[in-house]
């Protein structure tokens, strides 16, 4: 796995301080954004802390608030001369006032987000909410189209936030500002993968030529050629027709597929793009759940999905019939709707260890659905780039909490590996750690003959 490096963000406009943070603070952003968006996925200003109402983390429910509530206040146009607005804005900061409201240490990243006609926007999410009930909607391999489109919801969680008033948003290290001149970035909120799995091929392609024409038409898009814009492409299918137009933007994506089945080369790639999480598909398990949960994980490795999959999926099989018979080790078929979340939630919530291969793409969902359950996941794929890869260690044993255990498909697949002795040992020494953290609270001691060895 690669994933050390920030993204860069290339611009066109005179160098300053502000710039210069750009691209570390582009990555802070999504990294607080994806803590706050895989632990409860809502903004207050959907639920207003001041109503003592509870936060959000439906989707539909989050929706249908926004939908009703009053449009939140436009950005203003381009200016006429984008150029000499920029120069100004820089001079600006560079021989103004010293002491102005953002120490040089403290600069926040400064966003503007595009007012998109909507039927980029607005429109397409209430096709979405419209049409949520028609659960026969599939897609080609038989999953529910609309829960795809939640799973990739990122970007409407972002966007809700973004648009918010200042003192109702989550995310207190970035700014909207109104004036192009003053942005470090540009946020375009196109959703892309609603239009691509809602709407009629052809009608699809032809809203993605609309929106790329949009984006491109624009002053500060021409100015940097798009350097400085991010594009949510969460979805591997999402904007595939234009995607080759837009290729020097900032895309907000599953992972990094350097198997190029999914993303070309050229068009993605580490130094410029972002790398986020899903949005979990089942109830996040909250410290008092966890807590709760701790004494009641009596099974050591659970699955609950799909065993037969495509592309780098299909060693999904192979574990399968390695592991299905082991003492201490769950595998099923998983199931759509209701009754196959709440199976998989529980599932989860009993466990040690959640197995999370590979899908039809590197990347899975149910890796998310593990860290929300407080089930530690056993990542098994050699191609995954994983979320904020560069600044957070998955492989590290931290004190109390291991955050997963990442194995190569080639390891996983080796004759004579004892994988149920290796998650043992694993949850041993997990199990060590909690007391340890315990005793640590408790200014206890333990005895080094309690101490595992690691394998």
């Amino acid at each position: 796995m690669a994933g050390k490096q920030f993204p860069s963000l290339a611009r066109v406009r005179p160098a300053s301080s502000r710039c210069l943070l750009a691209g570390a603070a582009l990555l802070v952003l999504f990294v607080v954004a994806s803590y706050f968006l895989l632990l409860s996925p809502s903004s207050p200003g959907l639920a207003s802390p001041s109503s003592g109402s509870a936060a959000v983390t439906s989707f539909l429910a989050s929706l249908d608030h926004f939908l009703a509530s009053p449009r939140p206040s436009a950005s203003f146009p381009a200016p006429g001369d984008l150029d000499a607005a920029i120069l100004a804005e820089e001079e600006a900061r560079l021989y103004g006032d010293p002491g102005g409201a953002w120490p040089a240490a403290a600069v926040p990243l400064r966003v503007y987000v595009y007012e998109m006609p909507s039927k980029f926007t607005y429109d397409l999410l209430r096709l979405f909410r419209d049409s949520y009930r028609e659960t026969t909607n599939l897609s080609s391999n038989g999953s529910p189209v609309h829960r795809l489109v939640e799973q990739h919801s990122i970007d409407y969680w972002l966007w809700v936030d973004l648009i918010a008033p200042e003192s109702q948003r989550l995310l207190k290290n970035v700014i909207r500002v109104q004036r192009q001149e003053e942005a470090d970035i540009f946020y375009v909120p196109f959703f892309t993968t609603i239009s691509y799995f809602l709407l009629e091929k052809q009608e699809c392609k032809a809203l993605y030529r609309e929106a790329l024409k949009w984006v491109t038409d624009q002053p500060a898009w021409q100015r940097s050629e798009g350097r400085d814009h991010v594009i949510p492409v969460h979805h591997p299918w999402s904007f595939k027709s234009v995607r080759r137009f837009v290729k020097k933007a900032i895309w907000l994506l599953p992972d990094m597929d350097s198997t190029g089945n999914w993303y070309k080369p050229g068009q993605v790639y580490l130094e410029k793009d972002v790398i986020l999480p899903y949005v979990p598909n089942i109830d996040p398990c909250d410290s008092k759940c966890v807590s709760e949960t701790q004494s009641r994980r009596s099974t050591l490795l659970f699955f609950r999905g799909r065993l037969r999959r495509n592309a780098g999926g299909k060693i999904r099989s192979k574990l399968v019939t390695e592991l299905k018979d082991a003492e201490g080790i769950i595998i099923e078929e998983g199931t759509s709707g209701a009754e196959g979340k709440a199976a998989a939630q529980n599932g989860m919530r009993r466990s040690l260890f959640c197995l999370s291969p590979a899908g039809d793409t590197p990347s899975s969902a149910r890796l998310f659905d593990a860290i929300v359950s407080g089930c530690i996941p056993v990542i098994i794929s050699d191609e995954l780039e994983l979320p904020f890869e560069g600044i957070l260690d998955y492989r590290k044993v931290r004190f109390v909490v291991q955050i997963a255990l990442l194995v190569s498909s080639s390891d996983a697949v080796q004759p004579g590996w004892n994988k149920v002795e290796f998650l043992r040992t694993s949850a041993a020494l997990q199990s060590w750690q909690v007391q340890a953290r315990s005793c640590y609270d408790d200014s206890c001691s333990m005895p080094a003959s309690h101490i595992p060895i690691t394998p």
